[in-house]
């Protein structure tokens, strides 16, 4: 039998999509930047965390920021009341341990949902990016999937969308609590990701102040939406 029009039919063995939340990461130590990168202006106005949040607020998803330094919950705050993003802002204890720590507090937090990690440090980043991204998990069958941005030679796993469920919450807590903190290794623990090849020139991790120059035509002038 089929549902009604317009709907899914009740024989549709996909389930439907768990919540999406947004999550940016900007808790780095920029060393080679020699500067706080979130910080850093922006070609399109403001600094590198105003655009990325922007830019997240595209999705029309909830959002989380997640940093240890104060300063950036006070802009996200701002923006807050400016923009009305309603960003949650998740200040993450001392001493900092990576993403992989932050991940799995994050999935504490929001169990259940499908969390879209983002760094601040994709300066060109687009929307259109993220909407591949989570259009390709969407497309997938198993919950537990997790989808990461390749850019044509190896995964970028800051860029990613990780589901909270028992089965991914169980591993990232089992892996760190065994004292585990890289983000790659757990990766290559588990059991289903899938990569989502995007467009390398929207994917340049910035860490030096040479990876911020635009390139020819390009001035990130499409980095967040307007």
């Amino acid at each position: 039998m089929s549902g009604s029009a317009g709907g899914p039919s009740r024989l549709d063995p996909r389930p439907e999509p768990a919540p999406l939340r947004a999550c940016l990461l900007s808790g780095g130590d920029s060393r080679r930047m020699g500067t706080d990168k979130a910080l850093l202006s922006h070609p399109d106005g403001g600094t590198w965390l105003e655009q990325a949040l922007r830019l997240l607020a595209g999705l029309g998803a909830p959002l989380t920021l997640v940093s240890r330094h104060r300063a950036h919950g006070h802009l996200a705050r701002e923006l807050n009341e400016r923009l009305g993003l309603e960003i949650e802002v998740l200040l993450e204890p001392p001493p900092r341990e990576g993403p992989l720590l932050a991940l799995t507090r994050l999935m504490a937090l929001h169990p259940g949902q499908r969390l879209l990690l983002a760094p601040v440090d994709m300066p060109r980043l687009e929307l259109e990016s993220l909407r591949a991204l989570v259009a390709a998990a969407e497309a997938g069958f198993d919950p537990d999937t997790i989808h990461l941005a390749h850019d044509g030679r190896r995964l970028q796993p800051l860029l990613g969308l990780y589901p909270a469920t028992p089965s991914n919450r169980a591993a990232a807590e089992a892996f760190t609590g065994r004292g585990g903190r890289s983000l790659l290794r757990w990766l290559e623990q588990t059991r289903c990701v899938s990569a989502v090849e995007l467009d390398p020139a929207q994917l340049l991790n910035a860490n030096t102040p040479g990876d911020c120059q635009p390139g020819p035509g390009d001035g990130f002038s499409r980095s967040a939406p307007g």
